[in-house]
């Protein structure tokens, strides 16, 4: 039998050398991050989280720098140095994990993780600034929401967060809010909205895997969030609004 042989067309070829092309300015790149010091790729990374429209080549930028400040990092010798330097407020930036469809009918106007310290244990408290729209139309509810867990640091400085049995839920109300008629409905839609791994951290451990004064970035260890990455700032180092960055 004769085999007939396929031959890719002069289109197909173009295809082809553009997708080796493409793997091969990709590569450079990688190769250039590696190449920069913390100081440049902390720069570069704050410059690109606020500005993400959710493109493939966004996300792999950040994988990148990501990758290059873990590289570059050099873990705290000491217990005393490790909270001093993780102890404070930081502003929620960025995570690998999945996120949810939030309603309309919700806004998240602040995301921020409280590092409270003593020694090797220690309280982990996310917070949200919510604003509500009951009507759907005008947002006359508004208030705080706070996930609160203890923690215990064991092997090096990894912060196991405690079991479910301990875990805090609290809403508070700004002066001059509307009552929400329905707090579980509240519930519930800030638990969209939020990443599924800083509205409960029960049962899960972090691992440092960069910190200076200004940035920290954590992964999570456990089996519903094995290897997700959250990136913090430093709280006040610049104005973010996670209500504007869309990660989908």
């Amino acid at each position: 039998p004769i085999e007939k042989k396929i031959t890719p067309n002069k289109e197909q070829n173009n295809e082809n050398n553009s997708d080796d092309d493409n793997d091969d300015d990709m590569e450079i790149q990688k190769q250039l991050i590696m190449k920069m010091n913390p100081t440049q790729l902390k720069e570069k990374l704050l410059s690109l989280l606020p500005r993400m429209t959710g493109t493939p080549e966004e996300f792999r930028l950040v994988e990148h720098y990501v990758n290059a400040l873990e590289d570059k990092f050099i873990a705290p010798q000491t217990l005393d140095f490790f909270n001093l330097a993780t102890v404070g407020e930081w502003q929620f930036l960025f995570t690998t994990n999945q996120l949810g469809r939030p309603s309309p009918r919700l806004r998240l106007t602040e995301l921020v993780q409280f590092v409270e310290v003593d020694g090797f244990d220690g309280v982990l408290t996310n917070r949200a600034s919510w604003d509500l729209a009951q009507d759907g139309m005008t947002f006359d509810a508004r208030g705080t929401f706070a996930s609160v867990l203890p923690y215990k640091i064991n092997q090096g400085a990894r912060m196991t967060l405690s079991s479910s049995e301990e875990h805090d839920l609290k809403i508070e109300l700004s002066r001059g809010s509307t009552v929400p008629n329905d707090p579980q409905e509240l519930v519930g839609l800030i638990h969209r909205a939020m990443p599924t791994e800083l509205f409960d951290s029960s049962d899960l451990a972090m691992d440092t895997t960069y910190l200076d004064t200004d940035i920290r970035i954590v992964r999570f260890t456990g089996a519903r969030h094995e290897g997700v990455r959250n990136i913090f700032m430093r709280k006040g180092l610049i104005e973010i609004n996670p209500s504007g960055m869309d990660m989908d």
